[in-house]
C-alpha cells in the first residue's frame, strides 16, 4: 500500500533506490512468464538515487510507477504495443507524467496493452499476450492489461492506464486490483495517444482505493494544454448513502457476490439500497463502438509512415484494422450524419439518464464485467468480446467516474464490483469506495 511505503521511505527504513531496485529485480525474474512490462527505464535507479539525495521530497517520493505504452514519457518507447510505432521514443512528457515526476515518483517502465488500446482481453498486443498474475490461465482483460498485471504481480507501487470504455476497470476486475476511471476532464489527456478522444480518460491502478486516491490527487486538475480538462468540486459524503442497483444482465454467480457485498456494506453503515431503472443502458455498446470506430479512424490518419513509424494499415493487427475499416465506412460523407451524429445523440441521452438517476441515488453499484475472463487462447465470438465492455462503457458515455474494487472469487478467478457516481463527484466516490474494500 502506498501510504505505508511512503512512511517507510520518510522514516529512512527504505530508500527510493532500494524500492526501485526491488521492483526491477522482480520484473526481470517474473516478467518473462507474465509479459506485463515491455520496456524498462534504463535510468530508473539513477533517478531514484536523485530522489534520495533531495532535501524536501514530494508526495510520491521514491514510489515506482509503470505506465501504459500509449502515454508519452520522454526518452522511453511509447509504441502502443504496435509495430506501427515499434521504435518510437516519446519526445515529451504527458502532463500526468510531469505531475508524477514533480512529486518524485520514479518511472520504472512501460506496460504491455492491447494494440492501440483496441481490445478487452490483453491478447491483441503485437509483442505477445499479457497473462493474468491472479489467474495465470486466464486473460488479464484490457486494454490496460499490462498496467493491471504489473500491480497484481508486484512490479510497481501503482500504474497508469487509460480507460475508453472500461480499459482500466475491466483488467482491474480480472487481476484483483483497484482500477479508477475519473470523470471525463478531471485528468489531462495531453500526451495520451488517443483511441477515442471524446471517451478516453487517464487513471490509476493500485492495490487499494487509497492508492488510487493518492495518485488521483496528484494528477487531477485543469491543464492549459488540454481544453477538455477542468477542476471539479465534489460533494461531501453524507452520513446516509443511497445505493442504486440497476437490473442488468450478468452471470448469476457474479451478481450474487456483488449483491452480498452491497448488503454487507449497507448493514454495516446503515445505508439504503434499492432498484434503479436505467432505460437506455442497452444502447451502450452500440453507441460506444460507433463513436470509437469513427474517432479512432480519424486519429490514425497521422500514422501514415511519413514522419515516424510505419503506415498503420501495413503492420497492424486484425482488431486495429477492423476498427480502421469500420471507422472509414462510418466517416464517409453520405454516412457521417446517419451514424456518428446519431451515436453522439444517443451518448447525450445516456448522459441525461445518469444525470437523472443521481438525483435519486448517491452511487450506482453493479458488476464490472458480465462474465468471468476466458482462458488464454480460447476462441470467443467478436460479439462476446465486445460484450466484456457492456457494463463499463456506460461511465465513459455519461462522462462519470467509475471504480473497480476486488469483491470475491469464483472458482479462484477474481471478480470486481463497480461503483459509479455523478460527474465530478470523484472524491466522494473514492471515499465511498473505501467502504467496499
Amino acid at each position: 500500500m502506498i501510504k505505508q511505503k511512503l512512511q517507510q521511505i520518510k522514516l529512512g527504513k527504505l530508500s527510493a533506490e532500494q524500492n526501485i531496485k526491488n521492483f526491477i529485480l522482480k520484473i526481470r525474474k517474473d516478467n518473462p512468464k507474465i509479459n506485463a512490462v515491455l520496456h524498462l527505464n534504463p535510468d530508473a535507479i539513477v533517478q531514484a538515487k536523485g530522489v534520495d539525495k533531495k532535501g524536501k521530497k514530494g508526495k510520491l517520493a521514491g514510489l515506482g510507477v509503470i505506465v501504459k505504452s500509449n502515454i508519452n514519457v520522454k526518452g522511453l518507447i511509447c509504441n502502443c504495443a504496435s509495430k506501427t510505432l515499434k521504435n518510437y521514443f516519446g519526445a515529451y512528457n504527458a502532463t500526468v507524467i510531469d505531475k508524477l515526476l514533480k512529486e518524485d515518483a520514479v518511472i520504472i517502465g512501460m506496460a504491455n496493452m492491447d494494440e492501440f488500446a483496441c481490445g478487452s482481453s490483453g491478447e491483441t498486443s503485437a509483442f505477445g499476450v499479457c497473462k493474468n498474475p491472479s489467474a495465470l490461465d486466464r486473460i488479464p482483460g484490457g486494454s490496460s492489461s499490462g498496467s493491471a498485471a504489473s500491480v497484481a504481480a508486484g512490479f510497481c507501487d501503482f500504474s497508469l492506464g487509460s480507460d475508453t470504455g472500461g480499459s482500466i476497470r475491466n483488467p482491474a476486475s480480472h487481476c484483483r486490483v483497484v482500477g479508477y476511471k475519473p470523470s471525463y476532464g478531471a485528468v489531462s489527456r495531453y500526451g495520451l495517444i488517443d483511441l477515442s478522444m471524446s471517451l478516453d480518460q487517464i487513471g490509476a491502478l493500485g492495490n487499494c482505493v487509497g492508492d488510487a486516491e493518492i495518485v488521483f490527487n496528484v494528477i487531477k486538475g485543469k491543464d492549459e494544454k488540454d481544453a477538455t480538462s477542468r477542476d471539479f468540486k465534489s460533494d461531501n459524503v453524507k452520513s446516509k448513502i443511497v445505493i442504486g442497483v440497476p437490473k442488468i444482465e450478468a452471470d448469476e454467480k457474479i451478481w450474487e457476490i456483488v449483491k452480498n457485498k452491497i448488503n454487507e456494506v449497507c448493514n454495516k453503515k446503515g445505508w439504503e439500497q434499492g432498484d434503479i431503472k436505467l432505460a437506455y443502458i442497452d444502447l451502450g455498446v452500440q453507441t460506444y463502438y460507433l463513436i470509437n470506430y469513427a474517432e479512432f479512424f480519424s486519429g490514425t490518419r497521422r500514422f501514415d509512415g511519413r514522419k515516424y513509424g510505419f503506415k498503420i494499415e501495413d503492420v497492424c493487427g486484425k482488431e486495429v484494422l477492423r476498427r480502421i475499416f469500420g471507422g472509414a465506412e462510418i466517416s464517409q460523407a453520405e454516412f457521417a450524419g446517419k451514424y456518428y451524429r446519431r451515436a453522439l445523440k444517443a451518448k447525450k441521452i445516456i448522459e441525461k439518464e445518469f444525470e437523472n438517476a443521481f438525483k435519486k441515488v448517491d452511487v450506482i453499484v453493479m458488476p464490472v464485467v458480465p462474465k468471468l475472463p476466458h482462458k488464454l487462447g480460447e476462441r470467443i465470438s467478436l460479439k462476446d468480446m465486445y460484450n466484456y465492455d457492456s457494463l463499463t462503457v456506460l461511465a465513459n458515455l455519461a462522462e462519470i467516474p467509475g471504480i473497480s474494487i476486488p469483491c470475491g472469487k469464483i472458482s479462484g478467478v477474481p471478480v470486481g464490483i463497480q461503483i459509479l457516481a455523478k460527474k465530478g463527484n470523484d472524491e466522494m466516490l473514492l471515499k465511498i469506495g473505501k467502504e467496499f474494500e
